[in-house]
């Protein structure tokens, strides 16, 4: 995984360089904005990258330290004004416990393909909160190399077909096609394993939505950039809409799941 970041992909371009990207980006904005609280709060971003999702909480007014595995991410994330980033591991996190308002995992999960090593992350994220604090996990779905690999047209292709088919089967990607090794949740998996993790009023949504392959497919097909276009806004539209309908969580590319560390009573 780090071999992968560090100098295989650009993961600084990856929710920019194309629509649907831009429409995960868009979306991870405007449900987390729907659940932060207000500014000035504490976030601790971990796994964060290269502080794409950094940047813009700065901009609102929040407070952010970041921790990735990846050297390269960690160097990109400390030229943003304001971002305190180091290096550290999800499973093992150098924090102090209730010493943030919100924690993001919005990618350790995927990239921890034993359930043990999920938990272990997710007892960190339960130790650093505050009581009550906001946690927010995302995941892929396990749906999702298959809508991907039709929008390449790629299913046909020796090889390939059985991949995604062992891909749906087991919900592990074995790193051998464009991606690391990751674990692929369900929507049930994903925030399952967040309530056991003791969080409470755990729920799930869909990021992009049930058309964000469309976007990628008319992208791929066209050479043109569908991202400032009618149907980018159509793909937006379609995410919102499906918010309601628990069935279309398996049409997103991305799932992203929300929780609360419990208030002790009294």
């Amino acid at each position: 995984m780090i071999r992968f970041y560090q100098s295989t992909i650009s993961e600084a371009e990856r929710l920019t360089s194309s629509a649907d990207g831009k429409l995960e980006l868009l979306r991870t904005q405007e449900l987390l904005r729907r659940f932060l609280p207000a500014p000035p709060v504490r976030v601790l971003d971990v796994g964060g990258g290269p502080g794409t999702h950094a940047r813009w909480l700065l901009a609102d007014g929040y407070e952010v330290r970041l921790v990735d595995p990846v050297p390269r991410h960690v160097e990109q994330a400390g030229r943003i004004a304001g971002c305190e980033a180091g290096v550290g591991d999800a499973r093992r996190l150098d924090v102090a416990d209730g010493s943030f308002d919100v924690v993001l995992l919005l990618g350790p999960l995927y990239h921890l393909p034993e359930a043990g090593d999920r938990r272990r992350a997710l007892a960190e994220a339960l130790r650093v909160l505050r009581p009550g604090g906001l946690l927010a996990a995302a995941g892929i779905n396990r749906y999702a190399s298959l809508f991907e690999h039709t929008a390449y047209a790629h299913l046909q292709r020796d090889g390939v077909r059985e991949s995604v088919a062992d891909v749906l089967a087991t919900q592990m990607h074995g790193g051998e096609r464009g991606f690391t090794t990751a674990y692929f949740h369900s929507a049930y998996d994903l925030v399952r394993e967040i309530a056991d993790a003791g969080f409470r009023d755990a729920e799930v949504f869909g990021v992009e939505g049930p058309t964000w392959a469309m976007l990628k497919a008319t992208e791929q097909h066209t050479g043109a950039s569908v991202a400032d276009t009618p149907l980018f806004e159509a793909a937006l539209t379609a995410a919102r809409m499906a918010e309601p309908y628990p069935e279309l969580l398996a049409a997103s590319s991305h799932l992203l799941a929300i929780g609360r560390k419990p208030t002790p009573p009294g």
